[in-house]
């Protein structure tokens, strides 16, 4: 365990390990062992389970501000803790015997996907899933592996697998965050016990906390988010880098040196910091209320969500503007600024922070009746 402070001095920590084996793991198509090691060692895979189960129980401005920090040094890595970290939130809604045999071992990291892909048979010992997701970041690194299951007893549930139980299948070829990992898994006939499963939404949280009452997907689109920021803020310092070295082809000026890049810098750089900002002081303000009262409201939720998206289409424009003002050198695949665009592009591709997010915002706003129950 160790206080928010200790937390985010580790996570810097890990900065030059992960920044070193970035183009590697773009390589692998998955994070390489030292860096999974580093993060892992470090408690940044993990931040989400509670303190009564040995874990940090980070608030989500600790949280966010981390996996922004680990972004910065690369997406992928910043995506996979991100992932394995939320999914560890769950551990507050397992039983107590689940929680401690998957979470207990503070160097257990866990992932998956929410999305009632599984099929699953209920006896009085165990349900037994058969299914394949879509979309499984950081999946092969897991100790366990979670999936969405409907069940024959007509309930909804998280069913944790043994990483031993669980089929890797190499579909992830991608454009962006291409370390991540997040290829497709499957399990079939996988046996679950009971305590290995919850029920989202039925199942109470059986420790009591202020992030067990943080509303789930808020706290994950706010993570999601935390990436693209990383991103762009990663974008933008290798542009300062190079742009008072470098001079345009059949330009007497450096590139710092010409008015265009300088407004546009500007502009971008407030983009950025604005973004953040709206993050989070939604994401402060609604844990104020969580800590105090117990439960953040619609409002409160849905101006996370407004964040988030926001955070995530802004971070994606100013990876978008670093990359243009870079001129040719970026488009190599050994450019930073090629790297970072790619991987802000695919945050505004997240479920949690797609841009398309905005109608049902904008729709909450003018009173409209909406389906908030994954928000």
């Amino acid at each position: 365990m160790g206080t928010a402070e200790q937390l985010i001095a580790r996570a810097h920590d890990t900065v030059e390990v992960i920044a070193k084996n970035a183009d590697e793991s773009e390589r692998e198509r998955r994070l390489v062992p030292p860096v999974v090691d580093a993060l892992t060692s470090a408690g940044l895979m993990n931040m989400c389970v509670p303190a009564a189960y040995g874990g940090n129980e980070v608030d989500p401005i600790t949280l966010t501000s981390i996996i922004s920090i680990l972004s910065h040094a690369d997406g992928a890595a910043g995506w996979c803790s991100m992932i394995a970290s939320t999914t560890s939130s769950m551990a507050a809604f397992l039983p107590p015997d689940g929680a401690q045999e998957i979470y207990g071992d503070p160097h257990s990291v866990t992932g998956g996907v929410f999305a009632p892909n599984g099929i699953g048979t209920v006896d009085d010992a165990v349900v037994t899933v058969s299914g394949r997701w879509a979309w499984g970041s950081g999946t092969q690194h897991c100790n366990w592996v979670l999936g969405g299951t409907r069940c024959d007893d007509d309930t909804f549930r998280l069913c944790w697998f043994d990483a031993e139980q669980v089929i890797f299948h190499d579909t992830w070829h991608t454009g962006g965050m291409r370390g991540s990992g997040s290829l497709d898994y499957e399990v079939a006939g996988a046996a679950v016990p009971h305590h290995r499963t919850m029920q989202p939404g039925v199942s109470p949280p059986q420790v009591d906390g202020p992030l067990a009452r943080m509303p789930n997907f808020s706290l994950l689109a706010a993570s999601v988010a935390a990436v693209g920021l990383g991103v762009a803020r990663r974008s933008l310092d290798e542009l300062y880098e190079m742009a008072g070295g470098k001079r345009p082809q059949f330009s007497s000026k450096t590139l710092a040196g010409h008015a265009h890049t300088q407004i546009e810098v500007a502009k971008a750089e407030a983009r950025l910091r604005s973004a953040q900002a709206y993050l989070s002081d939604a994401l402060g303000d609604a844990w104020n209320t969580v800590v105090a009262d117990g439960a953040a409201s619609i409002e409160q939720r849905t101006e996370i969500r407004s964040a988030a998206v926001h955070a995530a289409s802004e971070s994606a424009a100013v990876a978008d503007v670093a990359y243009t003002l870079a001129g040719g050198t970026a488009v190599y695949d050994t450019s930073v600024l090629g790297r970072c665009l790619r991987d802000a592009h695919v945050v505004t591709q997240h479920i949690q922070t797609a841009p398309k997010l905005f109608e049902r915002i904008g729709q909450l706003r003018l009173g409209f009746d909406v389906d908030v129950s994954m928000w």
